[in-house]
């Protein structure tokens, strides 16, 4: 029998955190496009393995999130990639939803679906090596018209129903109900979403008898939107962040992880150190740490290009990054 707490609890050892690879077919091709480099399941294959290859991960990282694909795939060393990073001591986690779609009664809103034949699934990913899942569902915020308090509860009642399933199949499920930061609102109006989100999430999660102590939450930062001009100081993001937390974060729950969302690895390794530092003075309940995709990868890919004799090169920045937002926990 799996023990999950102590699955979940591991995850938040020693300054370490996730390294979110679990970037879907489409959204891997047009990030590699983004930086000059061509599409097809090889190239993808070479992306996943100048991060999950480069040597000294081990001493940041304590998960990585995997796409199904990349559960079937090997590395340069010939392993398969979760046996590859097990060794290392690093847990292979992989993402479980099959994407959003628009919601029928609010169609500027998204729900996220792969409920259908998850249990099968989980179990086929299970015999691959992981040992934990993610799902993820987004918010968006408009004006105080979105989110609709119907797309709210049924993005909750899907996030919930994986939970359940998840932890059935001997595995930790993570939870992410991201609140987008594309839009003009403040920083004000994106604590109150995160607050109701979350709060709806929980109270969902408990109707569905979800274990919280295997549970992690995966979370925006509150933060004012992308197209609005107020620049958030690290001080400001941590002060909401962590107040939204407290009020609607049940105190079992394994921990929480953050999401870097769109912001610059600056800007999320500054916010993250803002927000650990704020967390301990209050002596908040749970462990924090990063789930990070762009924000880990950004320097690395640019300097990369698809090209071999870059490799050395990109993951010396892919490590100089990763020391810093470990750094930033404290």
């Amino acid at each position: 029998m799996t023990d999950l707490v102590a699955t979940a609890r591991s995850l938040f050892a020693d300054n370490k955190g996730l390294l979110a690879a679990d970037e879907s077919v489409h959204t891997a091709t047009s990030r590699l496009a983004s930086y000059g480099v061509g599409a097809g399941e090889e190239m993808r294959r070479q992306y996943r393995d100048l991060f999950l290859g480069a040597p000294g991960i081990e001493k940041y990282l304590s998960g990585v999130i995997l796409f199904s694909e990349t559960l079937e795939e090997k590395g340069g060393d010939k392993k398969l990639f979760p046996k590859s990073l097990a060794a290392r001591g690093i847990a292979p986690g992989v993402k479980v939803d099959l994407g959003t779609e628009p919601f029928p009664e609010s169609p500027d809103e998204l729900i996220t679906h792969g409920l259908l034949d998850l249990p099968e699934r989980l179990a086929l990913y299970r015999k691959q090596g992981a040992v934990f899942t993610k799902w993820r569902a987004v918010v968006r915020i408009e004006g105080d018209t979105l989110p609709s308090a119907l797309a709210l509860h049924e993005n909750a009642k899907r996030l919930a129903s994986y939970a359940k399933v998840a932890q059935e199949a001997g595995l930790v499920p993570i939870v992410e109900p991201e609140v987008l930061m594309e839009g003009v609102h403040g920083r004000t109006r994106a604590r109150a979403v995160v607050e109701e989100t979350l709060n709806v999430l929980f109270s969902v999660i408990e109707e569905h008898a979800v274990d919280h102590a295997s549970v992690i939450l995966k979370t925006s930062m509150v933060l004012s939107g992308s197209e609005n001009a107020k620049r958030d100081t690290p001080d400001e993001v941590a002060e909401d962040t962590v107040a939204a937390l407290l009020a609607s974060v049940p105190r079992q729950v394994a921990g929480i992880v953050f999401l870097s969302g769109g912001q610059t690895p600056d800007q999320a390794t500054d916010n993250l150190r803002a927000i650990a530092r704020k967390a301990r003075e209050v002596n908040a309940p749970w462990p924090i740490t990063f789930s990070y995709a762009r924000a880990l990868q950004e320097e690395a890919l640019a300097i990369w290009k698809g090209k071999e004799e870059n490799i050395d090169a990109a993951r010396a920045a892919f490590l100089a990054r990763l020391a810093a937002v470990s750094a930033a926990l404290g």
